[in-house]
């Protein structure tokens, strides 16, 4: 079954366990999406955290990489530092760059430490020494001496094993900032659920996998992206399910749109940044553009109309919910009679027209036209910039869009689809089943998985290759690790292990993450550098000694796979009748206004608006919309 509940901001739990307890479902397992740590980042409403690191080297999480992100900028300005100067202390310890320790850690001034960190109100610590991921010792030695002070730790030996220092640092402050607010939510959520029955919760991941809620608070930093990764999971495996290899998928809801490319396979990448801050943990290869439903039309200091990235969001919301007063994409939809007033939601959350025009009029004079002619600019610059990001992801990476199916979901995504497939000549648009709860759906089929990474700087001689016995060893440990971790948590079936590498010629100063299969050779290793190397620059080195500079594994078990079927919801709820009403496209015209559900095999021709529980569906003119055997709508133009 579905439904959807607006979101309880102070407490993002309450909406669940409402829902929960005013439906009899049967189930004993949840997987959640949780947005707390992002929230919290984003915000910076974070638990109060200090920063333990080498002495000398304080001022790392200041310096960065000294890159200037606007490069004209006369006055650049940066955010503050996620712990600020005053909470960034100093320890007197060294470990060398080949793991060997030149200065033992001094003790007593790390109580020192942790007594002066305790006196400023600190709740977290960020552990992050020089060279720790080579030896950890000292890091846990700390560790240790403030878990019993009841402070939350982050080592960066645990969370990031790897080099680079400052994308280390920053990632080990970020998880110690956002992990207390996500334990907190978590536990009580958990609760809250086994307070019903017993239940067990897993938590999504930033890299389309989930994980148990203690994994999840102790490393909240791995889930500051499950939500746009849970709908890239639902998408690939809906459509690769009917058969489409080659995918766009593109998430469109009230505040934001993603977009990632699949050629084939699951994109994944380790170099994140959020809010200025990088963040180095696997995640699905998502871009991110501030443009939904809510986001508002308005005229910049030249007077060209923008459109986001300021939303309306879920409260106040657009015009149209009777609160908000700003005009947004979805009041520009209303009022051109695409979203029918009375059909949102299935027709259980009415629509006010009347308002929806009185927001977009506040812009006509300025734009010196009707209301109905501002809605469409409004939708055209929204089209505009998401189309742009279509193209970041695929032109500008060497991808053909004309090869390429485009997914679309979520509440707004199916709104913009043919659209958006026009301005980059994609020629299959696919809608699933239940495009509006994809990234739920995504959820239940994601597998439960577990990543252990080791940063090691292994040279690979191109003449009289070495090191073979120190790489098996270290990806045996890390197999081991990981496995270990998952039946810790009680799944001890169909565990399938994936091996890759942060690879680079000597000399380089960027790594390309290669999949590895096993029995390990030096020449498989290197074939897949060359491949790799080859795919991205059009060149490769096949003389030249290598390095692998990170080790990584990923333990899976498959999830949930649970399907729901958008027929019998929009049964349920109540299917309303085919009709016509006039609707503005390029003109006014009459269009077809009828239930999902409907469609029979033979499909359907535009102009059409197709209604759902979850969403709404247009069918521009002169495009036309078939059912496969799945359930998906497939769109294609027609010629």
């Amino acid at each position: 079954q579905m439904t959807k509940k607006p979101s309880t901001v102070n407490d993002p739990s309450r909406a669940i366990l409402e829902v929960i307890s005013k439906n009899d479902w049967q189930f004993n397992e949840i997987v959640h999406g949780s947005t707390v740590a992002t929230n919290a980042l984003l915000t910076r409403t974070g638990a109060p955290a200090a920063l333990i690191t080498t002495k000398g080297f304080r001022d790392t999480l200041v310096i960065g990489r000294q890159s200037r992100p606007n490069l004209y900028s006369l006055h650049p300005t940066r955010h503050p530092p996620l712990i600020p100067e005053d909470l960034r202390f100093e320890v007197t310890e060294r470990v060398a760059a080949n793991g060997t320790i030149l200065i033992p850690i001094d003790k007593i001034e790390v109580e020192k430490i942790l007594d002066l960190a305790i006196s400023k109100g600190i709740k977290a610590i960020a552990i992050c020494l020089l060279f720790s991921f080579l030896n950890p010792d000292h890091e846990k030695y700390i560790a240790k001496a403030a878990t019993k002070r009841g402070l939350h730790t982050t080592t960066s030996s645990d969370l990031v094993p790897e080099h680079r220092e400052f994308e280390r640092m920053s990632t080990t402050a970020v998880n110690a900032y956002v992990s207390p607010p996500t334990t907190k939510y978590l536990s009580n959520l958990e609760k809250g659920l086994k307070s019903t029955r017993p239940i067990r919760l897993r938590v999504m991941q930033s890299n389309g996998g989930s994980i148990s809620p203690a994994h999840a608070g102790r490393e909240a930093v791995r889930t500051v992206l499950s939500g746009p990764a849970a709908g890239v999971v639902g998408a690939f495996t809906e459509a690769s399910d009917a058969g489409h290899k080659n995918l766009i998928t593109f998430d469109m809801g009230g505040t934001s749109a993603d977009v990632s490319l699949c050629p084939g396979r699951l994109l994944e990448r380790t170099d994140l940044s959020i809010d200025d801050m990088p963040i180095r943990t696997p995640a699905i290869d998502v871009h991110t553009i501030g443009a939904g439903g809510g986001s508002i039309g308005w005229f910049d200091s030249g007077g060209a109309l923008r459109v986001g990235p300021q939303s309306a969001g879920a409260d106040p919301g657009p015009a149209a919910y009777g609160i908000g007063q700003q005009p947004t994409v979805t009041d520009a939809h209303l009022v051109l009679g695409r979203i029918r007033p009375d059909h949102f939601l299935g027709g259980t959350i009415p629509l006010d027209l009347t308002a929806s025009k009185r927001a977009i009029e506040t812009l006509t004079h300025q734009f010196g036209s009707n209301v109905s002619v501002v809605a469409k600019a409004i939708l055209n610059v929204v089209d505009a910039n998401m189309a742009k990001a279509l193209r970041l992801i695929s032109v500008e990476r060497g991808y053909d869009p004309r090869n390429f199916t485009l997914v679309a979901f979520g509440g707004a995504g199916p709104l913009h689809a043919c659209s958006l497939a026009e301005q980059l000549d994609i020629p299959t648009v696919m809608i699933p089943t239940t495009p509006g709860v994809l990234s739920a759906s995504g959820m239940l089929r994601s597998a439960v998985s577990k990543d252990e990474i080791q940063g090691t700087i292994l040279k690979i001689p191109a003449k009289n290759p070495t090191n073979l016995k120190k790489i098996i060893k270290i990806y045996d440990d890390l197999i081991h690790k990981a496995i270990t971790a998952l039946k810790k948590e009680g799944y001890n079936e169909d565990i399938s292990v994936e091996l890759s590498a942060d690879l680079r010629y000597l000399g380089q100063s960027h790594e390309i993450n290669v999949p590895l299969t096993q029995p390990l050779t030096l020449k498989k290793i290197r074939q897949q550098l060359t491949a790799a190397h080859q795919e991205r620059f059009s060149h490769a080195d096949t003389t030249r000694d290598i390095e692998l500079v990170v080790a990584r594994v990923k333990a899976r078990t498959p999830g949930l796979l649970n399907k729901t079927k958008s027929s019998a919801i929009e049964k349920k709820r109540g299917s309303r009748s085919t009709h016509e009403a006039p609707v503005i496209w390029d003109k006014s015209r009459k269009t077809i206004i009828q239930p999902r559900s409907s469609v029979g095999k033979s499909g359907i021709s535009g102009p059409a608006i197709l209604t759902q529980f979850d969403s709404t569906i247009l069918v521009p003119p002169n495009w036309r919309g078939r059912p496969d055997l799945q359930g998906n709508l497939i769109m294609k133009k027609v010629k």
